[in-house]
């Protein structure tokens, strides 16, 4: 069975196990190495328990078959969260139970790919815990974080990386990217910015006033 370290203080992100594509192993045990404490939403326990992972935290509404306990039978310990809230996702369900946990960051796998209406509202929805939690979602090609007003970061020329606004975002500015912004606004459905790259080895800046604006890091 894969463990995983616990990190004292929380001061390594949690991770979520979603139920969209299952992302490679490789990328999995990386992301399970130090996470302090695993959620795994209820529709995907099945797989994960196939996997042999160390779950903490299994979370959902649980539908009138489904039977927490057997699983807890399988891998004790194991806290059953039941919320049956049917006005959240499970998945913004799990970012609440760790916000009252007040756990500060998150990464989320197998939240992309198989419906393209839960990988859009999974990717969209990081925008509300902006305050609150720092999310990351990753899968096999790509890693997508909600932007903080002003970023920096360094990149390998030519590393490919799209800005995705959420509803708009105004008076953005970028510094060492092939096709540079200067107080523009991005809207979804209208202009974004998916598909740039960086232009030379070196710090990628960053920033924006009014919105939300997702990053996504792009590998093909």
């Amino acid at each position: 069975m894969s463990s995983h370290h616990f990190v004292r203080e929380n001061q390594e992100p949690a991770l979520i196990i979603a139920n969209g594509a299952a992302c490679s192993m490789d990328l999995l045990q990386q992301l399970l190495e130090w996470a302090p404490l695993v959620i795994v939403l209820d529709t995907a326990v099945s797989r994960v328990m196939e996997l042999g992972i160390k779950v903490d935290v299994l979370l959902g509404d649980f539908d009138e078959d489904f039977d927490a306990e057997y699983y807890r039978s399988l891998q004790y310990p194991l806290e059953i969260v039941h919320t049956p809230d049917q006005m959240h996702t499970d998945l913004d369900k799990a970012y609440l139970y760790l916000i009252e946990r007040g756990i500060k960051a998150v990464n989320v796998v197998w939240a992309t790919g198989r419906r393209a209406d839960h990988s859009i509202t999974n990717m969209t929805n990081i925008a509300r815990y902006r305050e609150q939690l720092k999310i990351v979602l990753y899968d096999d090609y790509s890693k997508i974080f909600l932007l903080p007003y002003q970023f920096e970061k360094w990149y390998p020329k030519n590393y490919k990386l799209s800005l995705i606004p959420v509803g708009e975002a105004k008076h953005i500015s970028t510094g060492n990217l092939a096709y540079p912004l200067s107080d523009e606004t991005l809207r979804i459905g209208y202009r974004s910015g998916s598909s740039n790259h960086v232009r030379e080895d070196g710090f990628v800046q960053i920033s924006y006033t009014e919105g939300d604006l997702l990053m996504m890091e792009c590998k093909d």
